[in-house]
């Protein structure tokens, strides 16, 4: 028993003191990173519009009317020009479509489509007369994935990005995935996700925690781990399996090439891994992640909204390990993403939470007297150390690409570091252990409410 014990706990910590060790460099070049912008408006001045890549940007929407038209708004304030927009209305039941005609003055237009991938059927096309570049692909309700297959099909551009229907992009972030997409190699990419409800306006890069209550505040704390920790180590193992479906990057003709969307549950992390089992035969191709092309996305504000996000996350990494099993099996210690997807994602990840429960529970109960509880009040001391070093270095890593927290909020980071790791760490063994055996019985896609609130000037003029 101490030895499944021992051995659980070693399991637990080398995947995220890996991922630390690989923050390591980017302290290192700090002066580098302080560079880093300046690069950015240089790459802009010199090479600029005359080397944009077309991009189409793909927005399934069913049900948005309360965040529609801050999608729109965000839209106006991308400085590229070589972009269109598709808001796909997956045969929403709500108010969606009437703002969408109200806020872009949409008239028919004839768009054809590729026919390469199947959806549900397209009622009509229609395009902005106040915003050329805007398109809205009404059809009937066939799920996430059914729209972005519409979307692939009825896009004109060779980059194509979905974005979430509650996902602002700031205004440099297309540059930012044109500068990367230069690499012929790189055929698809994440951007960096910060929280919708954390963004200011002045300057874009000051984020605060004002209007935020505490779980949206620990969330934040977790999106700075997920995407500053551990995207950027696994994209250094190539092993990223989740590109995040608030916003996400593809050469449209891989998209074409593995068969566009399957209808899943997680078809950001489906799509990704049919990617990666594309890229195993074609070496020389990669995924990237952009940390300079940042996006805003909203987050749940109840445990309600929050269970059922977190629920169909977990829903998602077990469908693909079942779906995926006999590549990751094969490629086990071939393929850096295999390795980790089993050993990270479902060994430690799902698994142990398991095993570690159980033998507590069984401990307890035919040994009440036995040593358990010291191995269990070591491992949480040990936990929660690690866990304080985790949320810091994930706020380093937030300022060291530029992005940082008003002085004020540093005594509600401090709340929400230990919120995290007293109460947080321990829901979330709980999503994981009911979202995987709520998985074999309910695979509903369960939406989360959008609150309704505006992130938008109201006097915002540009043009699309």
């Amino acid at each position: 028993m101490d030895i499944m014990i021992t051995a659980f706990f070693l399991l637990s910590v080398t995947f995220p003191v890996l991922h630390l060790y690989h923050c390591l460099p980017f302290f290192r070049e700090s002066e580098e990173r302080k560079k880093a912008g300046a690069k950015l408006e240089e790459w802009m001045r010199d090479r600029g519009y005359k080397h944009e890549k077309g991009m189409s940007i793909v927005v399934p929407c069913f049900n948005e009317e309360r965040i529609i038209e801050t999608s729109i708004e965000s839209m106006k304030t991308l400085a590229y020009s070589d972009f269109e927009v598709l808001y796909i209305n997956d045969g929403s039941t709500d108010g969606t479509m009437v703002h969408l005609n109200r806020l872009l003055e949409l008239k028919p237009c004839s768009v054809a489509s590729l026919g390469k991938l199947s959806h549900e059927n397209v009622k009509a096309v229609y395009q902005s007369k106040v915003f050329p570049n805007i398109y809205v692909i009404d059809k009937v309700n066939g799920g996430k994935a059914d729209a972005l297959n519409a979307g692939i099909e009825y896009s004109s551009k060779d980059l194509l990005i979905t974005l979430d229907a509650d996902t602002i992009l700031t205004e440099k972030a297309l540059s930012a995935v044109n500068q990367t997409f230069e690499d012929q190699n790189v055929v698809a990419a994440g951007g960096m996700v910060h929280v919708l409800q954390t963004k200011t306006d002045k300057p874009m890069s000051r984020l605060s925690l004002k209007m935020a209550n505490m779980l949206v505040r620990v969330q934040v704390l977790d999106f700075l781990k997920a995407f500053y920790i551990s995207k950027l180590s696994l994209v250094r193992f190539k092993a990223l399996a989740v590109i995040s479906g608030a916003f996400g990057i593809f050469d449209k003709q891989i998209l074409l090439d593995v068969g566009g969307y399957r209808k899943t549950i997680g078809e950001d992390i489906d799509i990704t891994l049919r990617i990666q089992q594309y890229i195993a035969n074609h070496k020389h191709l990669k995924i990237s992640f952009i940390a300079d092309a940042v996006g805003y996305t909203e987050l749940p504000e109840t445990w309600k909204d929050l269970t059922k996000q977190r629920l169909r996350w977990q829903k998602a990494y077990v469908d693909c390990i079942i779906h995926f099993w006999g590549f990751f099996l094969k490629t086990l210690f071939t393929k850096p993403v295999s390795f980790f997807y089993v050993f990270e994602t479902f060994l430690v990840g799902t698994l142990a939470a398991y095993a570690m429960t159980g033998i507590v529970i069984v401990n307890l109960i035919n040994n009440p007297e036995n040593s358990i509880l010291d191995y269990m009040f070591f491992y949480l001391f040990f936990i929660f150390l690690f866990g304080v070093l985790y949320d810091l270095v994930a706020l380093g890593m937030n300022k060291h690409h530029g992005f940082s927290f008003q002085k004020r909020d540093w005594f509600r980071l401090f709340w929400t570091i230990i919120f995290d790791i007293l109460i947080f760490r321990f829901v979330s063994v709980y999503f994981v252990m009911y979202g995987s055996i709520s998985y074999f019985f309910n695979k509903k896609w369960n939406k989360v409410d959008r609150t309704g609130r505006s992130y938008h000037k109201k006097d915002s003029t540009h043009a699309a």
